[in-house]
């Protein structure tokens, strides 16, 4: 039996879903579910990891994201996250500056995450959720450095990463049937008892 681990870009998965109006709904998504869709009977689930950053200078993008991340730490998965830097950007239409927000961390943070888990014989194959080929240089180094485990990469919906996919050992292509299977119910219930309702702009 296999032991597979996932490790799951937060914003590269969020943005392929926000970037049409027909997969908005699938936010309010488990991941774990979603990470079950990739593994056969023969394999085993050993973690699942969410690698993401709060937009604190939204209080109700917070909100909702605080709900999401609770979701999933319900259902096992560990979280990791990183941060969001200041950037001064010029307007391409009208030469004006402004201020933006450029994630930080995360693919640093994924790939740290690669290699010591590698180190540490926490999986025979690692699958990346993600299509950000910041993360070339990992793949290569843990398939250099340990050749008996395999790296494979699922790219979120809607979008392309040839070069991932040809680094890889693996890849799986996401589909909208496996993101109807790992939405949520509306109201969900915890662990502890309580429940969670998906935010009425995700519905």
């Amino acid at each position: 039996m296999a032991k597979t681990y996932f490790l799951v870009d937060g914003f590269n998965l969020y943005h392929a879903l926000n970037a049409t109006n027909r997969y908005k709904k699938y936010k309010w998504l488990s991941l774990t579910r979603l990470c079950q869709c990739f593994v056969t009977k023969a394999d085993s689930i050993a973690g699942v990891e969410y690698f993401t950053t709060l937009a604190t200078w939204d209080v109700h993008k917070v909100a909702r994201h605080k709900l999401f991340i609770r979701a999933q730490e319900n259902e096992g998965v560990r979280v990791v996250y990183g941060s969001f830097k200041r950037k001064d950007k010029k307007c391409m239409l009208c030469g004006q500056m402004f201020q933006t927000f450029e994630e930080k961390q995360t693919d640093v943070n994924i790939a740290l995450r690669l290699f010591q888990l590698a180190v540490e014989d926490q999986y025979d194959r690692a699958v990346i959720v993600s299509g950000d080929t910041d993360l070339l240089p990992a793949i290569r180094a843990v398939r250099a450095t340990f050749p008996s485990k395999q790296i494979g990469v699922i790219v979120p919906i809607g979008r392309a990463s040839e070069d991932l996919k040809k680094q890889a050992d693996f890849h799986y292509k996401m589909k909208e049937k496996h993101l109807q299977s790992s939405r949520y119910a509306n109201i969900i219930s915890l662990r502890d008892g309580s429940t969670l309702t998906c935010p009425s702009k995700w519905q």
